[in-house]
Protein backbone atom coordinates (compact mmCIF):
# COMPACT_ATOMS: atom_id res chain seq x y z
CA UNK A 1 0.00 0.00 0.00
CA UNK A 2 1.37 3.55 -0.49
CA UNK A 3 1.67 5.99 1.65
CA UNK A 4 -1.00 8.45 -0.34
CA UNK A 5 -3.76 5.49 0.49
CA UNK A 6 -2.46 4.28 3.80
CA UNK A 7 -4.32 5.64 7.12
CA UNK A 8 -4.20 5.63 10.75
CA UNK A 9 -6.10 2.61 12.29
CA UNK A 10 -9.23 3.56 13.54
CA UNK A 11 -8.75 1.18 15.99
CA UNK A 12 -5.36 1.65 17.79
CA UNK A 13 -4.08 0.70 21.03
CA UNK A 14 -0.88 0.08 23.33
CA UNK A 15 -0.30 -0.86 26.50
CA UNK A 16 2.09 0.73 28.89
CA UNK A 17 5.84 -0.15 29.57
CA UNK A 18 6.53 1.20 32.71
CA UNK A 19 4.15 -1.09 34.73
CA UNK A 20 4.50 0.74 38.35
CA UNK A 21 2.28 -0.33 41.49
CA UNK A 22 0.89 1.49 43.82
CA UNK A 23 3.77 2.69 46.23
CA UNK A 24 2.54 2.53 49.85
CA UNK A 25 3.63 4.76 53.58
CA UNK A 26 5.60 3.07 56.41
CA UNK A 27 7.43 4.64 59.02
CA UNK A 28 10.59 4.88 61.31
CA UNK A 29 13.49 6.10 62.31
CA UNK A 30 15.99 7.76 60.08
CA UNK A 31 18.85 6.09 62.19
CA UNK A 32 16.97 2.38 61.36
CA UNK A 33 16.60 2.39 57.72
CA UNK A 34 17.97 -1.24 57.67
CA UNK A 35 15.88 -2.57 59.50
CA UNK A 36 12.77 -0.52 57.77
CA UNK A 37 11.19 -4.20 57.04
CA UNK A 38 9.43 -4.00 60.45
CA UNK A 39 8.37 -0.50 60.17
CA UNK A 40 4.80 -0.01 60.75
CA UNK A 41 1.95 1.34 58.07
CA UNK A 42 0.73 4.64 57.99
CA UNK A 43 -2.70 4.91 58.66
CA UNK A 44 -5.43 7.33 57.34
CA UNK A 45 -6.98 9.41 60.45
CA UNK A 46 -10.17 11.27 60.07
CA UNK A 47 -10.23 14.77 61.45
CA UNK A 48 -13.08 17.54 62.09
CA UNK A 49 -12.04 21.03 61.78
CA UNK A 50 -13.90 24.32 62.28
CA UNK A 51 -12.85 26.51 59.41
CA UNK A 52 -13.17 30.23 58.92
CA UNK A 53 -14.79 32.04 56.05
CA UNK A 54 -11.44 32.58 53.44
CA UNK A 55 -13.03 32.29 49.99
CA UNK A 56 -13.15 35.78 48.14
CA UNK A 57 -16.52 37.00 47.99
CA UNK A 58 -19.14 38.25 45.46
CA UNK A 59 -19.59 41.87 45.41
CA UNK A 60 -22.94 41.63 46.82
CA UNK A 61 -21.86 39.51 49.84
CA UNK A 62 -19.05 41.97 50.66
CA UNK A 63 -21.37 44.68 52.90
CA UNK A 64 -19.69 44.52 56.41
CA UNK A 65 -23.10 43.04 57.89
CA UNK A 66 -23.46 40.26 55.91
CA UNK A 67 -19.57 39.42 56.15
CA UNK A 68 -20.28 39.71 60.18
CA UNK A 69 -22.84 37.05 59.70
CA UNK A 70 -21.26 34.66 57.55
CA UNK A 71 -18.43 34.57 59.64
CA UNK A 72 -20.36 33.70 62.82
CA UNK A 73 -21.23 30.29 60.68
CA UNK A 74 -18.39 27.79 61.20
CA UNK A 75 -16.82 26.40 58.18
CA UNK A 76 -17.04 22.82 59.94
CA UNK A 77 -15.02 20.29 57.83
CA UNK A 78 -14.38 16.69 57.98
CA UNK A 79 -10.87 15.64 56.22
CA UNK A 80 -8.86 12.46 56.09
CA UNK A 81 -5.26 13.50 56.88
CA UNK A 82 -1.65 11.34 57.36
CA UNK A 83 1.38 11.96 59.69
CA UNK A 84 4.07 10.12 61.18
CA UNK A 85 3.53 9.22 64.42
CA UNK A 86 5.15 11.22 67.20
CA UNK A 87 8.16 9.65 67.89
CA UNK A 88 9.77 8.48 64.17
CA UNK A 89 11.01 10.73 62.07
CA UNK A 90 11.45 9.24 58.29
CA UNK A 91 8.70 8.08 55.84
CA UNK A 92 9.32 5.17 53.67
CA UNK A 93 7.84 4.76 50.29
CA UNK A 94 7.99 1.91 48.26
CA UNK A 95 6.44 0.14 44.83
CA UNK A 96 7.57 -1.73 42.06
CA UNK A 97 8.29 -1.15 38.67
CA UNK A 98 7.76 -3.72 35.64
CA UNK A 99 9.71 -2.11 32.81
CA UNK A 100 8.30 -4.05 29.48
CA UNK A 101 9.03 -4.68 26.24
CA UNK A 102 6.95 -4.43 23.23
CA UNK A 103 7.56 -0.50 22.43
CA UNK A 104 5.44 0.32 19.21
CA UNK A 105 3.76 -3.02 18.91
CA UNK A 106 -0.08 -2.41 19.34
CA UNK A 107 -2.66 -4.06 21.78
CA UNK A 108 -5.40 -3.56 19.45
CA UNK A 109 -5.29 -2.31 15.55
CA UNK A 110 -7.92 -3.33 12.85
CA UNK A 111 -5.58 -2.32 9.84
CA UNK A 112 -2.47 -4.66 9.32
CA UNK A 113 -0.52 -2.18 6.74
CA UNK A 114 -0.69 0.87 8.99
CA UNK A 115 0.73 -1.94 11.75
CA UNK A 116 3.42 -3.11 9.33
CA UNK A 117 4.08 0.58 8.70
CA UNK A 118 4.31 1.84 12.33
CA UNK A 119 6.23 -1.26 13.69
CA UNK A 120 9.01 -0.23 10.52
CA UNK A 121 8.85 3.48 11.85
CA UNK A 122 9.59 2.29 15.80
CA UNK A 123 12.06 -0.22 14.64
CA UNK A 124 14.13 2.50 12.49
CA UNK A 125 13.83 4.50 15.87
CA UNK A 126 15.52 2.29 17.79
CA UNK A 127 18.15 0.81 15.17
CA UNK A 128 19.35 3.92 14.94
CA UNK A 129 19.12 5.74 18.80
CA UNK A 130 18.26 2.50 20.75
CA UNK A 131 16.36 3.64 24.08
CA UNK A 132 19.28 5.87 25.05
CA UNK A 133 18.06 8.63 25.65
CA UNK A 134 14.39 7.91 27.36
CA UNK A 135 16.16 5.16 29.63
CA UNK A 136 18.65 7.99 31.17
CA UNK A 137 15.70 9.99 31.78
CA UNK A 138 13.29 7.55 33.42
CA UNK A 139 15.95 6.79 35.56
CA UNK A 140 17.29 9.92 37.01
CA UNK A 141 13.27 10.56 38.08
CA UNK A 142 13.57 7.43 40.03
CA UNK A 143 17.01 9.16 41.38
CA UNK A 144 15.29 12.51 41.63
CA UNK A 145 12.79 11.05 43.69
CA UNK A 146 10.04 13.19 41.77
CA UNK A 147 7.57 10.20 42.50
CA UNK A 148 7.43 11.08 46.23
CA UNK A 149 5.59 14.74 44.85
CA UNK A 150 4.69 17.28 47.97
CA UNK A 151 6.75 14.41 49.89
CA UNK A 152 9.77 15.65 48.63
CA UNK A 153 9.23 19.22 49.41
CA UNK A 154 10.71 20.38 52.50
CA UNK A 155 12.68 17.38 53.35
CA UNK A 156 16.31 17.38 55.07
CA UNK A 157 17.41 13.84 53.36
CA UNK A 158 16.15 12.05 50.44
CA UNK A 159 17.49 8.83 49.95
CA UNK A 160 16.67 6.71 47.03
CA UNK A 161 17.40 2.44 46.95
CA UNK A 162 16.97 0.84 43.29
CA UNK A 163 17.55 -3.01 43.30
CA UNK A 164 17.06 -4.97 40.62
CA UNK A 165 14.89 -8.04 41.45
CA UNK A 166 15.93 -11.72 39.74
CA UNK A 167 14.04 -14.54 41.17
CA UNK A 168 13.32 -12.31 44.30
CA UNK A 169 16.48 -11.46 44.92
CA UNK A 170 18.42 -8.38 44.63
CA UNK A 171 20.83 -8.58 41.97
CA UNK A 172 21.86 -5.06 41.70
CA UNK A 173 21.40 -1.91 43.93
CA UNK A 174 21.92 1.23 43.33
CA UNK A 175 21.23 4.39 46.49
CA UNK A 176 21.02 7.85 45.35
CA UNK A 177 20.85 11.04 47.21
CA UNK A 178 17.32 12.74 45.47
CA UNK A 179 18.08 16.14 46.38
CA UNK A 180 21.64 16.49 44.89
CA UNK A 181 19.85 14.96 41.73
CA UNK A 182 18.28 17.54 39.32
CA UNK A 183 14.54 17.98 38.24
CA UNK A 184 14.79 20.26 35.49
CA UNK A 185 17.50 19.00 33.03
CA UNK A 186 18.77 14.89 32.91
CA UNK A 187 22.36 15.76 32.49
CA UNK A 188 24.11 13.77 35.38
CA UNK A 189 26.74 11.19 34.17
CA UNK A 190 27.13 9.17 37.46
CA UNK A 191 28.15 5.91 36.94
CA UNK A 192 25.31 4.74 39.34
CA UNK A 193 22.58 6.33 37.33
CA UNK A 194 24.09 5.18 33.68
CA UNK A 195 23.87 1.41 35.20
CA UNK A 196 20.49 2.06 36.05
CA UNK A 197 19.87 3.72 33.16
CA UNK A 198 21.52 0.61 30.93
CA UNK A 199 19.00 -2.02 32.72
CA UNK A 200 15.85 0.42 32.07
CA UNK A 201 16.91 0.27 28.09
CA UNK A 202 17.78 -3.48 28.46
CA UNK A 203 14.16 -3.95 29.69
CA UNK A 204 12.64 -2.04 26.88
CA UNK A 205 14.63 -3.46 24.24
CA UNK A 206 13.78 -7.03 25.64
CA UNK A 207 17.37 -8.13 26.23
CA UNK A 208 16.47 -8.87 29.89
CA UNK A 209 13.41 -9.25 32.45
CA UNK A 210 13.50 -6.26 34.19
CA UNK A 211 11.64 -5.69 37.94
CA UNK A 212 12.44 -3.03 40.16
CA UNK A 213 12.08 -2.32 43.75
CA UNK A 214 12.31 1.20 44.31
CA UNK A 215 12.16 1.96 48.19
CA UNK A 216 12.41 6.30 49.14
CA UNK A 217 13.49 7.12 53.13
CA UNK A 218 12.44 10.91 53.36
CA UNK A 219 13.14 12.25 56.77
CA UNK A 220 10.74 14.84 57.60
CA UNK A 221 10.76 15.28 61.56
CA UNK A 222 8.86 14.10 63.75
CA UNK A 223 4.96 13.84 63.92
CA UNK A 224 4.84 15.88 60.37
CA UNK A 225 2.35 15.50 57.95
CA UNK A 226 2.09 13.23 55.23
CA UNK A 227 0.68 12.93 51.64
CA UNK A 228 -0.55 10.37 49.98
CA UNK A 229 -3.14 10.49 47.04
CA UNK A 230 -6.12 12.20 47.34
CA UNK A 231 -9.42 9.99 46.44
CA UNK A 232 -11.57 11.52 43.50
CA UNK A 233 -15.33 11.24 44.67
CA UNK A 234 -17.76 13.44 42.37
CA UNK A 235 -20.64 12.41 44.22
CA UNK A 236 -20.69 14.13 47.97
CA UNK A 237 -23.36 14.53 50.18
CA UNK A 238 -24.32 16.95 52.57
CA UNK A 239 -21.88 16.30 55.65
CA UNK A 240 -19.39 14.28 53.99
CA UNK A 241 -15.85 14.28 54.13
CA UNK A 242 -14.46 17.27 52.00
CA UNK A 243 -10.83 14.92 51.56
CA UNK A 244 -10.20 11.01 51.46
CA UNK A 245 -7.16 9.64 50.83
CA UNK A 246 -6.23 7.00 49.33
CA UNK A 247 -5.24 3.60 51.30
CA UNK A 248 -4.47 0.05 50.25
CA UNK A 249 -5.64 -2.22 53.06
CA UNK A 250 -5.44 0.86 55.73
CA UNK A 251 -2.05 1.44 54.82
CA UNK A 252 -1.61 4.98 53.01
CA UNK A 253 -0.88 5.12 49.46
CA UNK A 254 0.40 6.93 46.23
CA UNK A 255 -1.79 6.02 43.53
CA UNK A 256 -0.26 3.59 40.35
CA UNK A 257 -1.05 5.98 37.74
CA UNK A 258 0.44 9.49 39.80
CA UNK A 259 3.93 7.23 40.03
CA UNK A 260 3.74 6.89 36.54
CA UNK A 261 2.89 10.33 35.85
CA UNK A 262 6.18 11.26 37.65
CA UNK A 263 8.20 8.61 35.93
CA UNK A 264 7.04 9.92 32.35
CA UNK A 265 8.07 13.83 33.45
CA UNK A 266 10.59 13.50 30.80
CA UNK A 267 9.28 15.92 27.85
CA UNK A 268 12.08 19.20 27.81
CA UNK A 269 11.23 19.09 23.81
CA UNK A 270 8.13 21.38 23.74
CA UNK A 271 8.19 25.42 23.30
CA UNK A 272 8.73 26.98 26.95
CA UNK A 273 10.26 24.31 28.60
CA UNK A 274 13.17 26.31 29.11
CA UNK A 275 11.06 28.23 31.53
CA UNK A 276 8.92 25.70 33.07
CA UNK A 277 11.21 22.61 33.01
CA UNK A 278 10.17 18.75 31.61
CA UNK A 279 6.29 18.16 31.63
CA UNK A 280 4.72 14.33 31.95
CA UNK A 281 4.52 12.68 28.49
CA UNK A 282 0.63 13.07 27.19
CA UNK A 283 -0.28 13.54 23.37
CA UNK A 284 -1.47 17.31 24.02
CA UNK A 285 1.50 18.23 26.40
CA UNK A 286 -1.39 18.44 28.84
CA UNK A 287 -0.49 20.45 32.78
CA UNK A 288 -4.02 20.09 34.41
CA UNK A 289 -3.30 22.14 36.86
CA UNK A 290 -2.02 25.14 35.13
CA UNK A 291 -4.82 24.48 33.10
CA UNK A 292 -2.46 24.22 29.92
CA UNK A 293 -1.74 22.45 26.72
CA UNK A 294 1.40 22.69 25.64
CA UNK A 295 1.42 20.93 22.48
CA UNK A 296 -0.87 22.97 20.31
CA UNK A 297 -2.41 20.96 16.98
CA UNK A 298 -1.66 24.05 15.49
CA UNK A 299 1.64 23.95 16.48
CA UNK A 300 2.06 20.56 14.42
CA UNK A 301 3.90 19.52 17.90
CA UNK A 302 1.09 17.09 19.21
CA UNK A 303 1.80 13.67 19.63
CA UNK A 304 -1.02 12.56 16.75
CA UNK A 305 0.34 15.14 14.27
CA UNK A 306 4.00 14.31 14.80
CA UNK A 307 2.82 10.59 14.46
CA UNK A 308 0.82 10.91 11.35
CA UNK A 309 3.82 13.16 9.51
CA UNK A 310 6.07 10.17 10.22
CA UNK A 311 3.89 7.16 9.85
CA UNK A 312 1.97 8.28 7.13
CA UNK A 313 4.49 11.11 4.95
CA UNK A 314 7.83 9.83 5.96
CA UNK A 315 8.26 13.32 7.12
CA UNK A 316 10.80 12.54 9.80
CA UNK A 317 10.55 14.89 12.81
CA UNK A 318 13.66 16.36 14.54
CA UNK A 319 15.09 13.99 16.96
CA UNK A 320 13.83 15.69 19.85
CA UNK A 321 10.18 15.22 18.85
CA UNK A 322 10.95 11.47 17.65
CA UNK A 323 11.69 11.15 21.89
CA UNK A 324 8.77 12.17 22.49
CA UNK A 325 6.52 10.56 19.81
CA UNK A 326 8.58 6.66 21.37
CA UNK A 327 8.09 8.15 24.89
CA UNK A 328 4.40 8.58 24.26
CA UNK A 329 3.75 4.94 22.64
CA UNK A 330 6.03 3.73 26.03
CA UNK A 331 2.98 6.03 27.64
CA UNK A 332 0.36 3.75 26.43
CA UNK A 333 -3.22 5.07 25.72
CA UNK A 334 -5.88 4.52 22.81
CA UNK A 335 -4.71 6.62 19.43
CA UNK A 336 -7.26 5.30 16.75
CA UNK A 337 -8.70 8.04 14.21
CA UNK A 338 -12.31 7.60 14.86
CA UNK A 339 -12.39 9.81 11.92
CA UNK A 340 -11.23 7.06 9.22
CA UNK A 341 -13.54 6.85 6.25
Amino acid sequence: MSKDTLKTASVLAFERKLDPSDALFHAGQWGQREQSADWQPVSILEKSVRGTISNRLKTKDQDPAKLDAAIENPNLQRVDVAALPADVDTLKVSFTLRVLPGTGHPSACNDADYQTKLLQTVQGYVEKNGFTELAKRYAGNLANGRFLWRNRIGAETVQVNVAHLVDGHAASNWCFDALNQSVRDFNSTSTELSQLANLIEAGLKAQQHVLLQITAFVRLGQGQEVFPSQELILDRGRGDKSKTLYHVNKVAAIHSQKIGNALRTIDSWYEGADELGPIAVEPYGSVTTQGKAYRQPKQKQDFYSLLDSWVLKDQVPDLEQQHFVIATLIRGGVFGDSDKG
